[in-house]
């Protein structure tokens, strides 16, 4: 039996190791059934997500206070009930729906994209909110919270700056080894987005507001103008111009917004 107040003192990859062990050994038993008994596998996949997440917050307070002795880890994360940090959420969120959109019009003026009409634009916008809100609240939570967290107790703030971005990028990138090769120019705009996250937390005295907002803004604008089919590509350029299999993240044009947003970023986080 593992003394739960000895693997402070474990080292990183140690500790996150029998995190996710515990968590998964909660998880598994629950999950396999959804599996087995729901057909649908897009719904098998969103119940069986929302249950690890539900888990995952189930299992951090546990953690804070049997590893480290602390009984407000949340808060520690930077997940604080205030107003500034909600006003800080908003900011981020209208900052990246507004670089998202801003990047697609610039590209419409060089006829790059040609702009579309879209009849459930509503709709589209209310179900993409609700989703870019859950992974920004989700994702950031994980990878801006925890994993943050606990690089830091171990190592110098440059070091997990960079280990968390390489963590946030490998985990969106790794998939099949066809998938791989296909998305492959995607993981330096990966990269680049990790480390503004962290940029955008510290900036703000540690609190996640505004990193939630921001990752809930891009992928909120994406998904109105990927879902929405607002945009239609002209081919006037090559795709890694405009972005590999119209992903963003994976062209020119992408990582130069995004260098644009990770210079301002990391002059606030200084």
């Amino acid at each position: 039996m593992i003394n739960p107040i000895k693997i402070a003192s474990y080292p990183f990859p140690l500790r996150v190791i029998i995190f996710l062990l515990i968590l998964a050994a909660i998880w598994l038993p629950l999950a396999a059934p959804i599996y087995l008994l729901v057909k649908d596998s897009n719904l098998a996949t969103i119940l069986t997500m929302g249950l690890l997440f539900a888990e995952f917050l189930f299992l951090l307070p546990r953690w804070g206070k049997q590893v480290y002795g602390q009984t407000q880890l949340l808060k520690s994360y930077g997940l604080v009930n205030t107003r500034q940090n909600g006003f800080e959420f908003l900011i981020g969120l209208a900052i990246g729906i507004s670089i998202t959109f801003t990047l697609f019009l610039v590209q419409g003026l060089f006829g790059f994209v040609a702009w579309q009409n879209s009849d459930n634009l509503p709709r589209i916008i209310a179900e993409g909110l609700l989703s870019a809100l859950g992974v920004g609240f989700a994702e950031e939570l994980v990878f801006r919270g925890w994993l943050l967290d606990e690089l830091q107790r171990d190592y110098n703030y440059q070091i997990s700056l960079r280990a968390n971005s390489l963590i946030f990028a490998l985990s969106h990138f790794i998939k099949s080894v066809e998938g791989m090769l296909r998305s492959w120019p995607q993981f330096p705009g990966l990269l680049l987005l990790g480390l503004i996250l962290v940029w955008a937390k510290r900036s703000r005295q540690n609190r996640l507001g505004l990193s939630i907002g921001l990752h809930a803004g891009l992928v909120w604008g994406y998904y109105i103008i990927n879902v929405g089919e607002l945009v239609r590509y002209s081919g006037s350029v090559p795709d890694w111009v405009t972005g590999i299999n119209g992903n963003p993240l994976a062209g020119a044009v992408g990582l130069l917004f995004l260098s644009v947003l990770a210079v301002g970023m990391r002059k606030m986080s200084q």
